[in-house]
């Protein structure tokens, strides 16, 4: 999973009925764009840092197209 500035983690939820989380990606901790992130929720606007799990893909700001999950 590789992210830039601006890009959206989606993070979708496995059980039923959960909605999923998603925030705008403001900072990274790595030059070449892979985890962790620190991610400004959409929610509540609260920024954390997030190493995603497999339940979670990328939106990049470009063309607004969910990146390929890995692993």
């Amino acid at each position: 999973m590789r992210a830039h500035l601006g890009d959206r983690l989606v993070v979708e939820s496995p059980a039923t009925g959960v909605t999923k989380r998603d925030g705008e990606i403001v900072g990274l901790h790595h030059a070449d764009g892979t985890p962790p992130y620190d991610v400004r929720w959409s929610d509540n606007d609260k920024v954390t840092m997030v190493y995603p799990g497999p339940d979670a893909h990328v939106q990049h700001l470009e063309h607004g197209a969910a990146a390929p999950r890995s692993g």
